[in-house]
């Protein structure tokens, strides 16, 4: 996958592709959709995904909570694995706010990046105060010569596919219906960094990675598929992890700990991809060391369970 950051700097042979445009966060299904469509309306023309970093919604409320389901390196991951060959990945700033939807169609999908096709969802809005409809980009496809494709948006049963579900399905601890709409599990992805070692000490060695910028599903305890994606211990596992603050020592930065079945080895340093599948029980502060141990241990065997039967 190639990627491009500024529309104004583009060699030749990142242009002319057949683009889905959006925010793309979390790459549900409804995503997927969009981008399939890019692929069949650009015949042999590069698959290329438009997107904005940092998203607009953090740029214009930099205070809000954290509400991304996924890293912007997580994203080119999984877009990565759709066959994506240029990643349109572009700098959301002053100047590309304020740019009016004439000015976007013209200077960045028509004369910036040179783009063959677009390929929006029905609910697309671009442009200086969201003011670009599907209706006006079709129109400014006609005129400045680029194909315009408007897919239709997705549902499960009564529930419209979108970000905003998948969150709320990971708020109340809903992993599979989060799932279901992302058309994949519900993964955090990061570096493994420095812990307190307890887990060694317990008999449960586990890899800590920050959930900081992301959105925060449902504390607790999860059955988990972990894939170590660089290293000597490159491969898939099964697990448990732990989502939370640590209540029985005092912690208050929540954040993931993932204990791998059946592996002995150092982790540390290592990038993870630890796949939500199952929520297993919350968050819990025991009397001692020995009934939290007891606990783990039931919840590993119920791990265990779970996930042998995928």
């Amino acid at each position: 996958m190639r990627i491009v950051r500024d529309y104004q700097f583009v060699e030749d042979q990142d242009r002319g592709a057949s683009v889905a445009i959006g925010n793309f966060d979390g790459v549900h299904i409804g995503h997927q959709a969009v981008i399939g469509l890019a692929r069949k309306m650009g015949g042999d023309a590069p698959l290329g995904v438009l997107t904005f970093e940092p998203h607009p919604r953090e740029y214009f409320a930099p205070a809000l909570p954290p509400f991304r389901l996924m890293s912007p390196q997580a994203r080119l991951s999984r877009l990565e694995k759709l066959g994506v060959d240029r990643l349109y990945e572009l700098n959301f700033n002053a100047a590309l706010a304020s740019l009016t939807p004439r000015e976007f169609a013209q200077n960045v999908i028509a004369d910036g990046l040179g783009l063959s096709h677009v390929v929006v969802g029905a609910d697309f809005c671009f442009g200086h105060d969201r003011a670009g409809t599907t209706d006006a980009l079709r129109a400014f496809g006609d005129e400045m010569g680029f194909g315009v494709t408007i897919a239709d948006l997705l549902a499960q049963g009564e529930t419209r596919v979108s970000s905003t579900a998948i969150r709320q399905a990971l708020s109340d601890g809903r992993p599979r219906d989060a799932a279901a709409q992302l058309g994949h599990w519900h993964r955090i992805e990061g570096v493994v960094i420095g812990g307190e070692q307890r887990g060694r000490v317990l008999g449960y060695p586990t890899a800590n990675m920050s959930i900081d910028g992301l959105h925060q599903p449902k504390l607790g305890v999860y059955a988990v598929l972990v894939e170590v994606m660089n290293g000597p211990h490159k491969g898939q596992y099964h697990g448990a992890a732990s989502m939370g603050v640590r209540p029985m020592f005092g912690e208050n930065t929540p954040n993931l700990e993932t204990f791998l079945f059946d592996f002995s080895g150092d982790l540390y340093g290592a990038t993870l991809s630890v796949g939500l599948v199952d929520y297993l029980r919350p968050e819990q502060k025991f009397d001692g060391l020995e009934a939290l141990v007891a606990q783990m241990d039931r919840d590993c065997d119920r791990a265990r369970g779970i996930l042998a039967t995928l």
